[in-house]
């Protein structure tokens, strides 16, 4: 049976924030994964999604400039623009690997459960450790339907050799909207099926409404109020069955939401409180056992994003490391949906806002005839942005070229309270889409 100071369960973005800092702490560390070491983002998430979308996005520029001077066709080879993505994607686990062992991390592969409170199995081996960080990020949901097994993941997805001619997305999220924004412009006829009246449901609705109008003319269906009842299997294609029609395809993908992953890890025997939510923690990132801490995509806190586990493992790590002195703020985190045109959002929504009981103003528009739309012809684009009492940024809520970019300066605003004036008076560059901002407020 080996001891370790720290156990960190996870290779992703949480539990790598911490492991570093645990070895430079000059901690005894270790740290398990039952998958390739790297996490989501890195192998089946943000990293290869956005590698493949920056393709598509090339393919929408050329088209959206055609008869403007920009002549010819260009189109997505798939099995090249899949080669490209395996550039970052190949050798990775083993580059983290290296640079694990090389601070002084040992590195364990397998599944672990807790059997104690202070002790985990791992392939049959028993370890001790005075203290653990859950970081074991989550998995597509399950959805309890005839025929699931025909349904692929957005993991498999990102390793498709070739595209079929009919895809399916279940589920009105943001991973089917990127999806299927990437697979129209590659080639595919795509429908995306969502259970309920409104996709995208935790975005703007006004915003929303303008890039399902962007989705729609891209040939993309959006079928609402169309729950799966079944996926059945045909010779050479799959019929999936809604209330709204039956729609036959030759390709189904999941991408109807993700839950924490942490069924198999034994934490009612660690003493450790969870849900389908994630684990339990307090603003220290500690779970109700004082010796185990969560972070990342599996616990109770704030949005599941990148750079939130990042921070959360980090706070983690720091508190295990010098007790529990660091506490958690999810001011002020901005999230991106990567459609194309991009649509980005940080802050309240005006529903959430009113909720709130607060007095707001709001600025909103349809920013296509500005001119930077209208430079790259790009017919969809709007903003709606909430100023509160003081004139403080409460929201703001984005669709255009670079959207993802221009709502870190809204971030950064709401993050350390400057005013709609604060952005009004500073300087940007000219011209460019951080411009806007000034029209926009």
């Amino acid at each position: 049976m080996r001891k370790f100071d720290v156990v960190v369960i996870g290779t992703g973005v949480a539990g790598s924030s911490a492991v570093y800092k645990f070895a430079r702490a000059g901690l005894s560390v270790a740290i398990v994964d039952e998958r390739s070491f790297g996490g989501t983002c890195a192998l089946r998430g943000c990293d290869p999604k956005k590698i493949l979308i920056g393709g598509a996005e090339l393919v929408d520029w050329a088209e959206r400039m055609k008869d403007k001077g920009i002549e010819g066709k260009v189109y997505i080879n798939w099995k090249k623009l899949m080669a490209f993505k395996g550039e970052w994607t190949k050798g990775f686990p083993e580059r983290i690997e290296r640079a694990f062992k090389k601070a002084g991390v040992e590195t364990i592969h397998g599944s672990a459960r807790f059997i104690d409170k202070d002790r985990i199995e791992v392939n049959g081996e028993v370890i001790l450790s005075d203290k653990f960080l859950v970081a074991t990020g989550a998995k597509p949901r399950k959805l309890n339907i005839p025929g699931e097994e025909h349904v692929i993941t957005s993991d498999e997805f990102l390793e498709l050799d070739e595209l079929p001619e009919r895809i399916v997305f279940i589920g009105g999220g943001y991973i089917s909207f990127e999806f299927a924004h990437l697979a129209a412009r590659a080639g595919s006829s795509v429908t995306i099926l969502h259970r309920s009246e409104r996709p995208l449901k935790n975005f703007e609705p006004y915003i929303v409404d303008s890039l399902i109008k962007a989705t729609e003319e891209r040939g993309i269906k959006v079928v609402t109020n169309a729950p799966v009842k079944e996926v059945e299997k045909r010779a050479d294609s799959f019929v999936v069955k809604t209330p709204q029609g039956n729609f036959e395809v030759n390709l189904v993908v999941h991408g109807a939401g993700r839950i924490p992953n942490v069924d198999d890890l034994g934490l009612e025997v660690a003493g450790v409180e969870y849900d389908e939510k994630g684990i339990k923690v307090n603003e220290y990132m500690q779970t109700t056992n004082e010796n185990i801490y969560a972070a990342g995509d599996c616990a109770k806190g704030g949005l599941p994003l990148t750079p939130v586990a990042a921070v959360e493992g980090s706070i983690a790590a720091n508190n295990i490391i010098k007790g529990n002195h660091v506490k958690i703020d999810y001011t002020a985190i901005p999230t991106v949906v990567f459609t194309i045109p991009p649509m980005a959002s940080v802050g309240l929504k005006e529903e959430e806002a009113r909720k709130k009981g607060l007095k707001f103003i709001i600025k909103k528009g349809d920013t296509s005839k500005w001119y930077n739309s209208i430079r790259i012809n790009q017919k969809y684009s709007c903003y709606k942005i909430l100023i509160g009492e003081g004139n403080r940024i409460l929201g703001a809520h984005l669709l255009g070229q670079n959207a993802e970019e221009i709502v870190n300066i809204f971030a950064l605003a709401i993050k350390l309270g400057l005013t709609a004036k604060d952005l009004k008076h500073a300087y940007y560059t000219y011209p460019s889409h951080s411009y806007d901002i000034l029209y926009m407020l």
